[in-house]
């Protein structure tokens, strides 16, 4: 950044020296405004033609402060310029080596294919969260462009398996497909669930005919964007305040104060082998529990308080971000 600052800088008096030189000859010898530019020309590019014009004591006098400056000057604009190059490609090699490193680190991971509009999404919700993700982007300049925001990004088709191998596709937890087309979706699921039978994997279909197609080439859950746009808008109209809470309740989470979260209940935790009630949950950490999920069961919502919560059990609750951290380190915990 400070060469391309003195490069800038150094640019602008240049153009000014030049202006001077111009005007000087001008004043000095009267020459016409093009004479005084060609000889200023000549003289920062150390050409070495001859005079325009022969020249008085004091145009030799004035030419001569020109020649020190402003080959001083030009000079210094090519080192700069050259600084500017050598640190750029310095840092793309560098960069690319840190980045393949901490790809290299990636384990449980969620991988996004495609940085348009929905892949920028998912990972804006990742990185809020925050977990581990990258994405995959065909289009160099449109990688290029968002590489400051998000810094993991990998340039390749996602539909090759040595792109998504390279992707550490067998360490992910998750896979969103979001390319533009179904097709190229189709394929990568296609290709992901090979590599990886246990991941899950998330697609996104523009047609409805696509919906299928991509479940049976293995995909666990299939989003349309369109389809969830005109339901989000009925129920706009149809349940206004229901959409509102929602969307303070996922969005907007800092106007509410709360947060839904899913957490999980390991073997070890106190909250095992215990009844809704009896964790006091709600009295302790107030923390409301909205549902339960059960490991190979069905989702039991507004559990009552007799419910037993089992290992394994996944919790959908609500309430204050700090306590929900705070449940997540008990329902976790190891002893």
């Amino acid at each position: 950044m400070r060469a391309l600052r003195n490069v800038k800088f150094l640019a602008i008096a240049i153009v000014v020296l030049m202006a001077i030189g111009i005007l000087g000859f001008h004043w000095i010898e009267g020459w016409s405004l093009f004479d005084g530019f060609y000889m200023v020309l000549t003289t920062f590019t150390t050409i070495g033609y001859q005079e325009v014009h022969p020249l008085s004591h004091a145009g030799r006098v004035f030419n001569a402060s020109l020649i020190g400056a402003g080959v001083a000057l030009v000079f210094l604009l090519i080192g700069s310029l050259t600084q500017v190059m050598i640190e750029s490609e310095l840092q793309q090699v560098f960069g690319r080596r840190k980045m393949e490193r901490e790809i290299g680190r990636l384990k449980d991971h969620y991988i996004i294919c495609g940085a348009g509009r929905v892949g920028r999404s998912v990972a804006h919700e990742l990185q809020r969260k925050p977990v581990p993700y990258l994405i995959i982007e065909g289009d160099e300049a449109k990688a290029e462009r968002y590489r400051g925001e998000f810094p993991l990004t990998l340039v390749g088709d996602a539909t090759q398996e040595a792109v998504l191998k390279q992707a550490r596709i067998d360490q992910a937890r998750g896979l969103v497909a979001a390319t533009t087309t179904d097709a190229s979706n189709t394929y990568i699921v296609l290709t992901a669930r090979a590599l990886n039978p246990k991941l899950k994997i998330i697609a996104r279909a523009s047609e409805e005919d696509a919906e299928k197609y991509l479940r049976a080439a293995g995909a666990d859950v299939v989003v349309s964007p369109y389809a969830f746009a005109g339901f989000r808008i009925a129920h706009s109209f149809l349940r206004p305040h229901v959409v509102d809470f929602i969307d303070v309740a996922m969005v907007q989470q800092e106007r509410l104060g709360l947060e839904i979260e899913e957490i999980r209940i390991s073997a070890a935790s106190v909250f095992a082998g215990k009844t809704v009630s009896g964790s006091k949950i709600r009295q302790d950490l107030g923390v409301i529990v909205l549902a339960i999920k059960r490991a190979g069961g069905p989702m039991q919502y507004n559990p009552s308080s007799h419910d037993v919560l089992e290992a394994g059990d996944e919790l959908i609750v609500m309430g204050p971000p700090e306590q929900l951290r705070k449940m997540e380190e008990i329902a976790g915990a190891t002893g």
